[in-house]
């Protein structure tokens, strides 16, 4: 969330840059202000008298030492009195407190400038594009009916065993899903990225840490019935990035870097069409991450590196790809600035989103009280930092309709020391 500090020292700014995500924030903003002030003036009222209870306990016990007894009552009396107006002020301020949190919360992150402005996807800005597009056989066919003809991937038997949007991957179709996991990995990891297994399950705390909560509550899976604060996750940059919730890093310890598989479980919105067919939108589905905690100086200089990492992996992959600068519309809640990789399904005709690269500045790591000491002692919020690397199922989708011949699926020469095969 935006830190109250902030807000006040740049309210107008603060204000007209909320506005690139379509939001008139004025009023929130103004009344976190407010709530702020009151906040301030309770904590003012309250340490005061504190204080003078103090002040005053300290002079009772002077008294009862040189025999003053009747005094000391006198002042006894005063102080029960403060003790109860000191509970009262806690409550009051406790209450101001958690009404300018739950207010913060409801407040996106601020754009950075070079976000464009727009409404929706079709304002979203091509920075980048690489790889051509290959022509296929007359033939060809989009993924759903490939895995169906080749006998890959099975949706109606992970419907029967779940429910749609959960797919049973067989044969060649499992093991091209586990050469791609390892492939993202390897690749991480020789990028300097530390590999970590992490729960598939969060805490509240954890979700709200990272932005998912309130903000995405009705798209989670919650475990209910088990645990009313554990919530399936729906992506490895919840777990992961809350390795550090409370942590107070040193200069030295920055950046750091991590990498992690996980599946990850989403309720999508109801919808139909050639758009969501097959892997294009599942309800569990893999993804390989990366997440970086980085000092606020380099953040943007990380962000570009990471860029240029899944730029790589795109390369040695060989598919066409192109890489978009979200619009403030199309902004995740918690984000200050998005790219989006796309890659091209010629089967399908259109582009596939398979990655989304975030700086997040210190919103999260406002939420998640990640701080560092920097080299003056002074603590600072760090950046923290996330990108996909990638999301499997439409990079499967992409590899299938791009790869397809007329007698069988090419694999991309850099899978196959993993997948042991070199044609479906």
């Amino acid at each position: 969330m935006l830190q109250v500090a902030f807000i006040r020292e740049h309210k107008e700014d603060v204000i007209k840059r909320l506005t690139k995500r379509n939001i008139d924030a004025s009023q929130m903003i103004e009344e976190v202000i407010t709530l702020d002030e009151e906040r301030r003036q309770l904590q003012t009222q309250l340490d005061n008298t504190l204080a003078e209870s103090n002040s005053i306990s300290k002079e009772i016990g002077a008294l009862y030492k040189s025999g003053k007894a009747s005094e000391a009552n006198v002042l006894k009396e005063k102080t029960t009195q403060l003790k109860d107006d000191s509970k009262t002020l806690n409550e009051q301020l406790n209450d101001k407190e958690e009404a300018l949190n739950n207010l913060l919360y409801k407040i996106p992150n601020v754009p950075h400038i070079s976000v464009p402005t727009g409404n929706t996807d079709e304002d979203n800005e091509e920075v980048f594009r690489e790889g051509a597009i290959p022509t296929l056989h007359p033939n060809a066919k989009p993924h759903w009916e490939l895995v169906k003809e080749y006998d890959i991937i099975d949706f109606e038997l992970g419907t029967k065993i779940a429910g749609a949007g959960f797919p049973v991957y067989k044969g060649k179709g499992a093991k091209l899903q586990r050469a791609l996991i390892a492939y993202f990995l390897d690749k991480n990891t020789a990028a300097g990225y530390n590999e970590v297994q992490v729960p598939h399950l969060v805490n509240e705390a954890s979700a709200l840490g990272t932005g998912q909560l309130p903000d995405k509550d009705g798209q989670m899976y919650h475990a209910a019935n088990v645990d009313p604060s554990l919530y399936l996750i729906p992506t490895g940059e919840v777990p992961a990035t809350n390795i550090y919730r409370g942590d107070l890093l040193t200069n030295t310890q920055l950046p750091q870097a991590l990498t992690t598989y996980t599946p990850c479980f989403r309720v999508e919105a109801g919808s139909y069409g050639a758009h969501v067919r097959g892997l294009n939108r599942l309800h569990q589905f893999d993804k390989v991450e990366i997440l970086r905690v980085e000092h606020p100086d380099r953040s943007y200089t990380a962000l570009d590196e990471m860029v240029n990492h899944i730029k790589g992996i795109l390369q040695e992959l060989k598919l066409p790809y192109r890489i978009l600068r979200l619009c403030g519309g199309d902004l995740g809640f918690t984000s200050a600035l998005t790219y989006d990789f796309e890659v091209f399904s010629t089967a399908q005709d259109r582009w596939l989103e398979i990655s989304s690269v975030s700086n997040f500045e210190t919103f999260q790591a406002n939420r998640l009280k990640l701080r560092f000491k920097n080299q003056d002692g002074k603590i600072q919020l760090c950046h923290t930092l996330n990108g996909s690397s990638l999301a499997l199922p439409r990079v499967l989708a992409g590899i299938l309709e791009n790869y397809q011949t007329e007698d069988g699926i090419q694999i991309p020469e850099v899978l196959i020391p993993y997948t042991g095969f070199n044609k479906i």
